[in-house]
């Protein structure tokens, strides 16, 4: 009997073997779309890389996102690092995750210039005003996307809404919210309670879910992960060496006061601190960059999270923008210009350096252990928190994004901000409406509905309408 006989679907044939030259173009693709925050981009690459390329599959793909999730740092650049190297090793691993972060470098760089430059020019912000609409959009396409591989039954779905309840209204931190959805998931999984099993108790096949078995990497351990102790410590001593020697050189040439030697010491700690991404430390970065270091005035945060969420890259981009303001008003003997582009490059270069320590050092041992029970079942109970986190994330952008006043509501454990209805932008509530019935009802891709938002933005301002 064949499989179309037997109600069950056709196997797909797997897709050729590519060369690292024939990926490199795909990430790129990859890097220039992602915008949107960590949602977003995972989106595009669970899109292009699972369900258009078929290199990685479903559950390997799940299984990725959700070690990527645990670690400190960026998870959507460390998920493209991660599959980088499961697919063409570590030369793989650095040109997906080096690739993944340039179009933001560049972008961040080029509109910091214009910051300090020319102000907040007219046209530039109407290009925000509109690009943010897109990525409102964008962002809730992510969270349904995720939601509707992730919770694929009513313990996981619980565990969502647990984790955005817990984030929206109660302010819990990122990390506690983390380890106890780790927790559940691992007594469930050595248990053998079927709902945290890997694909939550349904088979990996069917519904439109690529199998592991017909993609590229197919369903076993790749050669390269089974390293010996010799290639992992090469591995930690070069990745430490790159990531530190620079902090400890201009500790010893400048010493403490230095700007530079400022920003390497912050930017590294924060590299190892950073759980739950960009929004989660903003408040600290901004609580230590403006009242102890004196880099930024209060407010320009917000501006650098503003060009962060509507360019290419991972949202913690705005690091960059802070290291270059504080260079920038701080550059000892060189010309302010400079020194403001040292300090960005910096800030990025030790931000972004112990992601592939991370990644190199933990992959291999994480494959290893993607068909262990209790493992398995505590890495989908994280990612079932993490749709609740996104959801958090998403409706956090909405507030601030369309509402020019916000009311922090604190009755007892209750902590949470409510926008003001009457200050709701009715420009941006347009865009941001037309954008969702774009995505949703007319399948527009990403990109065509970036362009379009962002002419619409600069229309408004044309047209003196905001």
């Amino acid at each position: 009997m064949t499989a179309a006989m037997a109600g069950q679907p056709p196997a797909l044939a797997r897709p050729e073997p590519v060369s690292l030259g024939e990926a490199f173009w795909v990430w790129l693709r990859i890097a220039l779309l992602s915008f949107g925050g960590p949602a977003g981009q995972i989106a595009v690459m669970h899109r292009i890389l699972v369900e258009e390329k078929r290199w990685i599959g479903e559950q390997r793909f799940l299984h990725a996102l959700n070690y990527c999730m645990l670690l400190p740092g960026p998870e959507a650049q460390q998920l493209a690092t991660y599959i980088g190297w499961l697919l063409h090793k570590r030369a793989g691993g650095i040109v997906a995750g080096v690739l993944f972060v340039l179009p933001g470098m560049v972008s961040i760089m080029a509109l910091s210039w214009i910051y300090v430059l020319y102000g907040r020019v007219g046209v530039v912000s109407a290009l925000f005003f509109g690009l943010k609409a897109a990525v409102l959009a964008i962002v809730l396409q992510a969270v349904l996307r995720i939601g509707k591989r992730a919770l694929r039954n009513t313990v996981m779905r619980l565990l969502a809404v647990a984790a955005f309840v817990a984030l929206f209204f109660f302010n819990a931190p990122f990390p506690l919210v983390v380890l106890i959805a780790g927790v559940i998931g691992y007594v469930g999984g050595k248990r053998g309670r079927s709902a945290f099993a890997a694909g939550g108790g349904h088979g990996s096949g069917g519904g439109g879910v690529v199998a592991d078995a017909d993609t590229l990497l197919g369903e076993d351990l790749p050669e390269h992960a089974n390293p010996t102790i010799r290639s992992s410590l090469r591995d930690a001593a070069i990745w430490l060496a790159l990531w530190l020697i620079p902090v400890a050189a201009l500790l010893i040439l400048f010493g403490q006061v230095s700007v530079f030697s400022q920003i390497a010491k912050f930017f590294s700690a924060m590299a190892v601190v950073t759980f739950g991404g960009a929004y989660a430390v903003l408040a600290y970065v901004a609580q230590e960059a403006v009242q102890s270091y004196h880099w930024l005035q209060p407010g320009e945060m917000l501006d650098g999270l503003g060009m962060a969420e509507t360019t290419p890259g991972p949202l913690i981009m705005v690091l960059q923008f802070v290291g270059f303001l504080g260079a920038y008003r701080h550059p000892g003997a060189l010309p302010p210009l400079l020194a403001g582009t040292l300090g960005g490059l910096l800030a990025t270069w030790v931000t972004f350096v112990p992601c592939f320590l991370w990644i190199f050092l933990g992959a291999p041992f994480i494959e290893r252990l993607r068909h262990n029970p209790a493992f398995a079942g505590a890495l989908s109970a994280i990612t079932a928190a993490v749709v609740g986190v996104v959801l958090n994330l998403a409706i956090w952008f909405a507030i601030h994004s369309l509402f020019a006043s916000v009311t922090h509501v604190a009755a007892g454990p209750l902590r949470f901000d409510m926008p003001v209805l009457a200050s709701v932008n009715p420009w941006a509530a347009l865009l941001s409406i037309a954008a969702v019935i774009a995505m949703f009802r007319f399948n527009v891709g990403v990109f065509s509905t970036l362009a379009a938002s962002s002419a619409a933005g600069i229309a408004l301002h044309l047209a003196g309408l905001i």
